[in-house]
């Protein structure tokens, strides 16, 4: 479907992080982008009172909630009839489950395929089918090289999650982040260094330009982002709008590379985050170019870094 605007969408994932930010932009992108959204959950999910007014709101708008159990292969066929398009938002501990949505896709009347891959380029640079946190996006992208022939895949790889970056773990105080409350911040490195981030209602609005424009992105890995800044700019807005002075700490990048080698070794899942975090500050998200023009998005349709900060110091991050 080359030239041809998605006419029956399916969401998987849509209720999760990301999820309910791709969802509401497929939404509110009105028929220009599905005359039909349905979403794929599982009844518990469906069932969930915490689940119930977000569900409510969307079901007001339209759209078709489908139940049934991710890993049963019947229950995945009923859910694409009548599909064409399939918008995969499922968080990283479920990645590699898309290896067989896809070979289902190929089976049926699915043509186009968003693998979640929002997130840390895979395949930046040579080093980078060895980075661990990357090996399910990895085997993904391997499994559609090499087995799909129907169905066309479109990558949408956003770079860090800005809303994420900012937060500073308790657990992980040295990957670094800022915390409102308390004025303190860690900073990894000099704080000079370059990142590209992409706030989450800004990677809703790009999977929808995406969608709007399959001539364009339609077999392609594009490779978009709101802004790119460093993590002193992040404390200097910080600062800016709260007025005052923050406490700042710093990790130098080799220890960042010591702690995050101690929790990969210690079978720690936070080494995940270490890895993405030395990623970043390495330059893994910076590009000469991104793909956001020809998806026809400028820089002033993207969130600044001061809308986002505002959120974050309101209590309102994601």
């Amino acid at each position: 479907m080359a030239n041809q605007l998605p006419s029956n969408i399916l969401v998987v994932g849509a209720t999760g992080t990301i999820g309910k930010y791709i969802t509401e932009a497929i939404l509110s992108a009105g028929p220009h982008v599905g005359r039909q959204v349905s979403i794929f959950t599982s009844p518990a999910t469906a069932s969930s009172p915490d689940k119930e007014a977000l569900l409510s709101s969307w079901k007001s708008r339209g759209l078709s909630v489908i139940t049934g159990d991710l890993s049963s292969a019947d229950d995945v066929r009923n859910a694409y009839n009548g599909i064409d398009t399939v918008v995969s938002c499922l968080g990283r501990n479920a990645l590699a489950s898309q290896i067989e949505l896809l070979k289902l896709a190929e089976e049926s009347n699915v043509q186009w395929f968003f693998p979640s891959e929002y997130g840390t380029d895979i395949e930046y640079d040579a080093s980078s089918k060895n980075e661990k946190p990357h090996q399910n996006k990895l085997r993904v992208r391997e499994f559609i090289r090499e087995n799909l022939k129907k169905v066309k895949c479109t990558y949408v790889v956003t770079g860090p999650y800005i809303e994420m970056y900012l937060v500073l773990a308790p657990v992980a105080k040295e990957a670094g982040g800022y915390d409102a409350k308390s004025k303190k911040a860690v900073v990894i490195g000099s704080g000079d260094g370059k990142v590209g981030f992409t706030s989450m209602p800004d990677v809703g609005k790009l999977v929808v330009a995406a969608l709007r424009h399959p001539e364009v992105s339609t077999g392609k890995v594009l490779k978009v982002q709101s802004f790119v800044t460093t993590p002193n700019a992040i404390l200097a807005e910080f600062e800016k709008q709260t007025g005052s002075k923050w406490t700042v700490d710093h990790t130098p990048n080799q220890k960042l590379r010591e702690m995050e080698n101690e929790r990969w070794n210690a079978n720690d899942p936070i080494a995940t985050l270490y890895t993405l975090k030395r990623i970043w500050a390495e330059g893994g998200t910076l590009y000469d170019k991104t793909d956001n023009e020809i998806l026809g998005l400028t820089s002033g349709d993207m969130e600044p870094l001061s809308t986002v900060v505002e959120r974050a110091i309101s209590g309102k991050g994601y």
